[in-house]
């Protein structure tokens, strides 16, 4: 370990091998930091927080503090970070209430500074939020989903897999998975085809997306029978599968089409 003597460590957090820490850091009792982290001066990880491993963890990064719920009442949460999770500088993360019990964020996800992710989020693997993205309580976002610089979402909404979601959108509803959403007020843009090429998905696989979007969104049916429609007349497949468990599980439904 690489510890500076200026950084405050409770004796009672789990310090990992290989782990570097800065000076001004401040580590809390009931902490867990993997191995081959490195934790930047000014950062403050409190108590709750479990941090895995070859993560970084930017300058005046504040990791698990209390929510900003009024129904908290102290109850014992965690906030957990997975591999190879970069957290930039002045992110916070705040750790979970009675409701979840944590906040989680995945493996191999970059939260860029200013970013706020609130307590109960839960966020997949492979995830980026750009600079200043705010998150409320219990969003949930799948894995490869790409929030844009400021956007303000919604508490308990819904981000899928592998969608783009434009800078500064404010999200009050659900967005399916392989889309592009963007405009004020939010509206479906497109399948997210440039990033979906980028992940290793097949022109085959983008064409059925395309194919569950325009009948979702093209062929003037309400959600629910749209649905049903894309059941009935096109070829099933896993992402065909993916989307209508999305609609079908919104619990706050889902954005509809530009004009």
């Amino acid at each position: 370990m690489d510890i500076q003597p200026l950084a405050s460590i409770n004796p009672g957090a789990k310090i990992g091998k290989g782990v570097k820490i800065g000076p001004f850091v401040t580590i809390d009792d009931n902490v867990e930091i993997g191995d081959g982290t490195v934790i930047d001066s000014n950062a403050t990880i409190h108590s709750g927080a479990r941090i895995g491993k070859n993560c970084h963890i930017h300058s005046g990064a504040v990791i698990s503090d209390i929510p900003q719920d009024l129904k908290f009442k102290g109850e014992d949460t965690v906030a957990i970070i997975g591999d190879n999770t970069s957290i930039r500088e002045f992110v916070t993360v705040h750790r979970g209430t009675a409701s979840k019990g944590k906040t989680v964020i995945g493996n191999n996800c970059l939260i860029m500074a200013y970013c706020h992710v609130a307590h109960d989020c839960m966020l997949g693997n492979n995830i980026i939020m750009s600079n200043a993205a705010q998150l409320a309580g219990e969003v949930v976002v799948d894995d490869w989903a790409v929030v844009g610089g400021g956007a303000l979402v919604h508490q308990f909404t819904h981000i899928g897999q592998h969608v783009m979601l434009q800078g500064g959108s404010r999200v009050n509803k659900d967005i399916p998975p392989f889309v592009m959403a963007g405009r004020i007020p939010l509206t479906y843009e497109g399948v997210n085809s440039v990033g979906l090429h980028r992940r290793g998905f097949s022109e085959e696989q983008i064409n059925r997306i395309q194919n569950v979007y325009r009948t979702l969104y093209m062929s003037g049916l309400n959600t629910t029978a749209a649905v049903e429609k894309i059941i009935a007349e096109l070829p099933a497949s896993d992402e065909l599968n993916a989307i209508v468990a999305f609609v079908r599980g919104s619990k706050r439904g889902v954005i509809r089409a530009g004009i």
